[in-house]
């Protein structure tokens, strides 16, 4: 039974429930609104053909039931092609497909930074969800020609044999190509982790890889300490063609917002091989017209359209720059094949691994003959100019000369002297993984072996060698290191100290050399 202050609290209750239901409902002026949606008819893997959307758009977003996303990607005048961007297993012929009205964009922002994410930027961490500070379109276009300024800074990868023959810059596009299992991303791995000091962010885009090889890059960046400024985007083997074909787009935007606010990106696209698989498979399941090799016609510009967006801004539109690291791979050393060729005649220069070299267990496997950087020494720091400006005439002379040795077995002495200086710079250009070296340490090395410290170095101990002067030369010229990072030209004063330093450094080694051919 009701107590009659109960029912007047009750009144009052509802009244002002009522009032504020009233306020609410003032503002609301519901409208009618016309919502397009489609029918499916069939169900393919990664591929969803569908019609009843007459007024759809290229590229826009559709919505399937459970939420999954779909890329409108052929309209054709009996029925749509839709690219999947999840799981196809709810969908069936019938079921009903929604526009959206918007195109494809993915999260940006600092937030993203330390994070690994999915093509579309959800998080694949289990760290929580991204608070992005905007949203960008995948697809964007590239800067214009006079937004771009010329490539004159170096972008250190801490390998020895790429910094000192085949220099890199940043706003650059190198690409890495070789066989599988030559050590291609470990190339990347390292560039990426020599950047802790340099003010980079870096993204790791993986498209098409194994899950267990992504979980293992992802590991051996947080043990170096390089998550903490670096994406990783993932689009591993097991998911959809639809997203490792948004992949590197998706991650090449996320780049672009730290680039137009004036910050230098690193990207790695590892790899485009799958990247161009992925996009041949959408193709000829929406029954586009197949090309060479069973690639559409336009396989060469998926690839140019993305690479052309990397570049370096002028100070009027950012100052930031964006460099891509694409990596490719080739089958039997056929550096010829359809899609290498195609991204060598993009990109700004290649970067060879040779298998031949991998199994001597010359680490990293670098063809110095086949290699090149088409900034070349615009972006290299002035002291490698100054050491290893004939360095790599010499060396790809050398490689030519052992070739032709094999046949003979009796040499003159100055094609002895020269095999006995390119072995001694065969050695000294290994280096092992994980492990980038500091720029001053290299033109030490460099130097040595140039000036002719190390001649009288058995072959075997010049690696012993170098770790020496190397750590002789940190400990007694700090200052002079410090010059050389800077961007400070070599004087004959320095040439003197580094050479005295690694004559210092090796006296040891030659007295017991010496004694030993006594």
């Amino acid at each position: 039974m009701t107590m009659p202050g109960e029912k007047e609290k009750l009144k009052d209750f509802l009244d002002d429930t009522f009032k504020t239901m009233d306020a609410v409902l003032a503002d609301q002026h519901p409208e009618l609104a016309q919502r397009e949606v489609g029918l499916v008819h069939y169900v393919g893997y990664g591929i969803v053909r569908v019609s009843g959307l007459p007024n759809i758009r290229a590229e826009e977003i559709v919505l399937f039931p459970k939420n999954v996303q779909g890329l409108v990607f052929n309209i054709d005048p009996e029925e749509i092609g839709v690219i999947l961007l999840g799981a196809s297993e709810h969908l069936n012929s019938g079921s009903e497909v929604r526009r959206t009205g918007r195109i494809l964009d993915v999260p940006v922002g600092e937030s993203l930074i330390g994070r690994v994410v999915d093509a579309i930027g959800r998080p694949l961490d289990n760290q929580g969800e991204i608070r992005a500070a905007k949203r960008l379109p995948v697809e964007r276009e590239a800067p214009p020609v006079m937004a771009r300024d010329p490539v004159t800074v170096p972008l250190q990868t801490g390998v020895k044999v790429i910094d000192a023959l085949i220099p890199i810059g940043r706003g650059q596009r190198e690409l890495i190509v070789g066989d599988r299992q030559t050590g291609k991303t470990a190339i990347a791995l390292d560039t990426i982790i020599n950047q802790w000091d340099k003010n980079v962010i870096c993204i790791y885009c993986a498209i098409g890889k194994k899950s267990s090889d992504v979980a293992k890059v992802i590991a051996d960046l947080k043990q170096h300490n390089a998550m903490k400024y670096t994406i990783v985007v993932a689009a591993v083997g097991e998911d959809p063609p639809g997203l490792q074909f948004i992949a590197p787009y998706a991650a090449t935007s996320m780049g672009e917002y730290f680039m137009s606010k004036g910050q230098d990106v690193l990207v790695v696209y590892d790899d485009l091989t799958y990247h161009a698989r992925a996009y041949r498979e959408m193709s000829l399941l929406l029954r586009r017209p197949p090309g060479r090799e069973a690639f559409p016609g336009d396989i060469f510009y998926i690839h140019s359209r993305l690479l052309e967006r990397s570049t370096h801004l002028r100070k009027e539109h950012g100052g930031g720059s964006l460099t891509a690291l694409p990596i490719v791979e080739t089958e039997a050393q056929d550096i010829s094949a359809y899609i290498p060729t195609n991204l060598i005649s993009i990109t700004d220069g290649q970067i060879y691994l040779s298998p031949r070299l991998f199994q001597k267990g010359i680490l990293p496997p670098v063809d110095v003959g086949k290699s090149v950087s088409r900034v070349g020494g615009k972006a290299q720091l002035p002291a490698y100019r100054a050491v290893a400006g004939d360095l790599r005439i010499s060396y790809s002379q050398f490689e030519e000369l052992e070739t032709f040795s094999r046949f003979g077995t009796r040499l003159d002495e100055a094609t002895r002297r020269v095999l006995e200086r390119g072995w001694r710079v065969r050695e000294i250009l290994k280096q092992l993984q994980y492990k980038p070296i500091r720029v001053a340490e290299q033109i030490a090395s460099l130097l040595a072996i140039t000036g002719g410290s190390l001649d009288s170095i058995p072959i075997g101990r010049v690696g012993e060698a170098e770790t020496a002067l190397r750590e002789m030369t940190i400990v007694q010229n700090a200052d002079l290191c410090g010059r050389i990072e800077s961007g400070d030209k070599l004087t004959p004063d320095d040439r003197k100290t580094l050479l005295d330093t690694a004559c210092k450094a090796t006296e040891t080694m030659r007295e017991e050399t010496s004694h030993a051919n006594d």
